[in-house]
């Protein structure tokens, strides 16, 4: 209301102005030496992707936290979803921010997304990896 606007105009926009994040890695080893992981994360403060997107990909967003009435079971389906995609012979992409889970573990998936689960972001990869569908755990 501040704006008079709504969020999908601003995102618009924002697209419109070329204002769009970027996919970096998460450096597993704190600069040591160099890390190749597929870890990763989205960011406005970077100017190169760390990644190249071949669009050959299935996401899965995942159930984020743990709570009452949502917990384990879900994290279950989606891991059996990136198990199932891999011996189709699909690529993976799985978003999730619950670090706890299975499904975010580093041999699940081709891509690891460490990322809230909105619209917004969910948009932001999408657009990003452009993969062949999406899988709602």
């Amino acid at each position: 209301v501040a704006i008079k606007s709504t969020d999908l105009a601003v995102r618009k926009y924002r697209e419109e102005n070329g204002v769009v994040p970027i996919a970096k890695q998460i450096d597993t080893v704190a600069g040591e030496w160099p890390a190749s992981t597929n870890y990763l994360y989205t960011t406005y403060n970077a100017d190169s992707h760390d990644v190249e997107f071949t669009g050959d990909h299935t996401m899965v967003l995942g159930s984020g936290v743990y709570r009452i009435g949502s917990s384990v079971e879900f994290d279950w389906c989606a891991v059996g979803c990136l198990r199932e995609l891999r011996n189709l012979g699909m690529r993976t992409i799985m978003v999730n921010y619950n670090p706890e889970t299975v499904s975010t573990d580093y041999d699940m998936c081709d891509r690891l997304y460490f990322e809230e689960i909105s619209f917004e972001v969910v948009m932001d990869i999408y657009n990003l990896e452009n993969p062949d569908g999406i899988i709602l755990s």
